[in-house]
């Protein structure tokens, strides 16, 4: 199981998460209304930091085509997309701007898990997200347990040391922000046990 590590603001976060072998480090590049909300130039900074093994993701609200081609300058592995995609929309962005595509769904009820069909074909990773975008919530991650997508699953939502071990059967990527915060803000010791015990996990 892969660990994305999300909402990262500064040089000391992406480092600890890059040396301690996160696989994906998340950026917030244009939702103002989170915390982990970050500046075009703070997002060029922390992007051009080695990134060993992991890869970069820059997440996008809705962004308008002038989003995408302002953020596509940064040194980013993946856009992961919150909004309205289906398989043509995000082909013709992978193709212009030779990135790969984290596509999002905001889980409320059963039925919108079902939502990956709009776009499996061009996805490479279909996330399962709660529905509170700057807030975590947890949701019935058992219901994407039957499901089989040729792109990789990822998990978010309310995700804790806790609950690692039950994600293996489920998805092959968790993805996690909150748990690692005091106060808000990024706790390097946490960002390093989280880490330690999903390659853990892994053995």
């Amino acid at each position: 199981m892969k660990l994305k590590i999300c909402g990262l603001s500064n040089p000391n976060e992406v480092k600890a998460c890059t040396e301690f072998g996160a696989d994906y480090c998340g950026f917030i590049l244009n939702f103002p209304k989170s915390h982990r909300n970050i500046s075009f130039e703070t997002a060029d900074f922390l992007t051009q930091i080695k990134k060993i093994k992991s890869k970069f993701v820059g997440v996008l609200v809705n962004p308008s085509d002038e989003d995408l081609e302002k953020f596509a300058k940064l040194n980013l592995d993946y856009f992961q997309l919150y909004g309205n995609y289906n398989d043509e929309k995000l082909l013709k962005i992978k193709k212009k701007f030779q990135i790969k595509v984290i596509s999002s769904i905001q889980v409320k009820k059963k039925e919108d898990i079902f939502k990956y069909k709009l776009f499996e074909k061009n996805s490479d990773i279909i996330l399962w997200d709660s529905s509170g975008y700057e807030k975590s919530y947890s949701w019935n991650y058992e219901w994407i347990k039957s499901i089989k997508v040729s792109a990789q699953k990822m998990i978010a939502g309310n995700i804790t040391l806790e609950k690692i071990s039950k994600f293996s059967s489920l998805a092959d990527i968790i993805d996690v922000s909150g748990a690692l915060e005091t106060n808000k803000v990024k706790d390097i010791n946490k960002i390093k046990e989280f880490i330690l015990k999903v390659k853990k996990n892994e053995d």
